[in-house]
């Protein structure tokens, strides 16, 4: 039976610091809604793709991501890059 509860993830990457993204917070339903609270509130761009966050959720907490994943999150981390300069250019 497929889990239908609702995942998120969070990643953080640091240029210089870390090797690739890392995962900094994981969870399920309640978890995952405060997950994306916490997001919205900070301003941090959500991007919603189950099939990565489904391989994303079984890694550990601070875990870098396997290179198998660089591609579809570099994607994402453009896309979240994107969006946070045209908001900043438009105030």
């Amino acid at each position: 039976m497929p889990d239908k509860l609702k995942k998120a993830v969070a990643l953080k990457y640091e240029p210089g610091k870390d090797g690739a993204p890392r995962v900094t917070a994981k969870g399920r339903a309640r978890v995952a809604d405060r997950i994306i609270e916490l997001a919205r509130e900070g301003g941090v761009p959500i991007s919603e793709d189950p099939d990565l966050v489904g391989a994303l959720i079984q890694l550990d907490f601070d875990e870098e991501i396997p290179p198998e994943l660089y591609q579809v999150v570099a994607e994402v981390l453009a896309f979240a890059y994107r969006l946070n300069r045209r908001m900043k250019e438009t105030g």
